[in-house]
């Protein structure tokens, strides 16, 4: 209790509650921004909290994170353009929420969904850091390529109304990350020669170019909507924030299993929230009475989404405050600071430093309830931008894209690659290919082959896959996945035909 009432001093002082209003603020505007991720506004962070005491400059990265697990579903809603990776499933409800004429219902779902995952991450944090990190870190290469083999079967549920143009494209994602340097030796493959692709297609430029250029040429195709001033965004976009508020609590079942499923995948070094927000999804839709109606405009859809990847924010702290682990490259991040300071971060951290850890839990809490805050205040502010006529939108978002794929990595040569993937994802579009998958493929495709090479440098026995009762327990949830999806794919079809000859 003394530990506890120290951390909560330190973050309630009115100077540390004012730093996490403006840290929220920055993290919503620069994941809201195309590009701009939440390690680009952590890493930007850092520096700023060098000269404040350690707790004070934790509980303001933290503000930061929170904020921008959230910020990407604003572009993700108004847009169909994914803030950060973690948003990739938001937007397939979400956007066509929005253009149903209920943007504002989209972004308020988001948000209380963001919030309730946040405080359900905390609270499992709280009570369960220890052994699920003890457990997470105990898993070997064999069971993250199964892992990453059961989420794969997230496939199934993102191919549209073609599953063998789903699974076309899930291969080219694939194909894609195969691009550039061998990830184990560092040796250059499939670049044909070209030093354009030496480097290989970083994924943030293949996420920007495939749903951001792709959506922007599609919606400059009509030449006389654009003279006209047509907006991006027509009909009804006010929002009511506490009968929102009710609608997602009306869904205790979706809001908890998609939070557990972010803490569980969050709490798992290499992974975050750009699989869990997908993972979370696709059991949202495997469980849903109405399945058919996910990417048309579902609640369930958005709420699973969001839930799931604010959750892995929580999640991702478990592994480094119980075992000084870095689940994420935004924790490491974390744990650097911490060791800026001169705290030794590992098991002892919550022995050695119990006042800090506490006050870790406090400012994840209170870092939510500013980000809910800040977002219902400003979201007049944010449907704004469904009044801007795209020959305003479709430029300025045009350019964010550019200037965030450049800070990327400041190589010229990625906007290059950033234009033959725009183009390739316009063409996917244009002939009705899912676009989901392929980013899938390219999220994937690297965890899986790291892992599965790993596993074999380890030891050469393929038997291990299924010996170890993790990797086995993953590899058969893969089965029952595919085999539900088969399932759901042959009665769709059989239903289409009972309604074609009803006789």
């Amino acid at each position: 209790m003394d530990a506890f009432m120290l951390g909560a001093a330190e973050v309630l002082s009115p100077a540390t509650l004012l730093m996490m209003v403006i840290g929220t603020i920055a993290g919503i505007i620069a994941a809201a921004i195309p590009g701009f991720t939440v390690t680009m506004a952590i890493v930007l962070t850092l520096p700023l909290t060098f000269t404040m005491d350690p707790l004070q400059g934790i509980a303001v990265m933290l503000s930061v994170y929170v904020g921008g697990y959230t910020g990407g579903l604003i572009s993700a809603a108004l847009l169909g353009i994914p803030g950060t990776p973690s948003s990739v499933a938001t937007t397939f409800d979400a956007f066509p929420m929005s253009r149903n004429g209920e943007a504002g219902r989209a972004l308020s779902l988001g948000v209380w969904a963001s919030f309730f995952g946040t405080i359900i991450s905390t609270a499992v944090l709280i009570v369960a850091a220890p052994p699920l990190a003890i457990f997470a870190v105990r898993l070997g290469p064999w069971e993250y390529f199964s892992l990453i083999v059961f989420a794969l079967t997230i496939v199934a549920s993102l191919v549209g109304h073609s599953l063998q143009r789903g699974l076309i494209a899930a291969l080219i994602g694939l194909a894609i990350a195969t691009i550039g340097a061998d990830p184990m030796m560092g040796r250059p493959r499939f670049d044909m020669g070209l030093e354009l692709l030496a480097a290989g297609l970083p994924f943030l430029v293949v996420l920007i170019g495939i749903f951001a250029i792709s959506q922007l040429a599609s919606e400059v195709e009509d030449a006389s909507a654009i003279k006209k001033g047509e907006r991006l965004i027509t009909g009804n976009i006010e929002f009511r924030t506490w009968s929102v508020m009710r609608e997602v609590l009306m869904r205790p079942v979706n809001l908890i299993r998609s939070s557990l499923i972010g803490v569980g995948i969050g709490a798992l070094p290499g992974a975050g929230g750009s699989i869990a927000n997908l993972v979370a999804y696709d059991q949202a839709k495997r469980s849903s009475r109405t399945p058919e109606k996910f990417g048309t405009g579902t609640p369930d859809g958005v709420v699973a989404s969001e839930a799931g990847n604010s959750a892995t924010a929580g999640g991702g702290l478990i592994p480094l405050i119980a075992l000084g682990i870095p689940g994420s490259a935004v924790d490491a991040i974390l744990m650097a600071s911490l060791m800026v300071h001169g705290i030794s971060v590992g098991p002892r951290l919550i022995m050695d430093n119990a006042d800090l850890v506490y006050g870790m839990f406090l400012a994840m809490a209170v870092s939510s309830l500013m980000m809910l805050v800040v977002c219902v205040l400003s979201m007049r502010l944010f449907l704004r931008v469904a009044e801007v006529p795209k020959w305003v939108v479709v430029p300025v978002v045009l350019t964010c894209c550019v200037v965030g794929s450049f800070s990327l990595n400041n190589r010229v040569t990625d906007l290059y690659l950033l234009a033959a993937v725009g183009m390739l994802g316009y063409a996917l579009k244009s002939l009705d290919y899912p676009l989901a998958p392929l980013v899938l493929g390219v999220i994937l495709g690297p965890i899986a082959e790291t892992n599965l090479r790993r596993a074999l440098m380890t030891d050469n026995d393929w038997t291990l896959f299924v010996t170890r009762p993790v990797s086995l327990l993953f590899l058969a949830a893969a089965a029952l996945s595919v085999a539900w999806a088969v399932r759901g794919i042959l009665r769709s079809r059989r239903q289409t035909q009972e309604f074609k000859d009803p006789a």
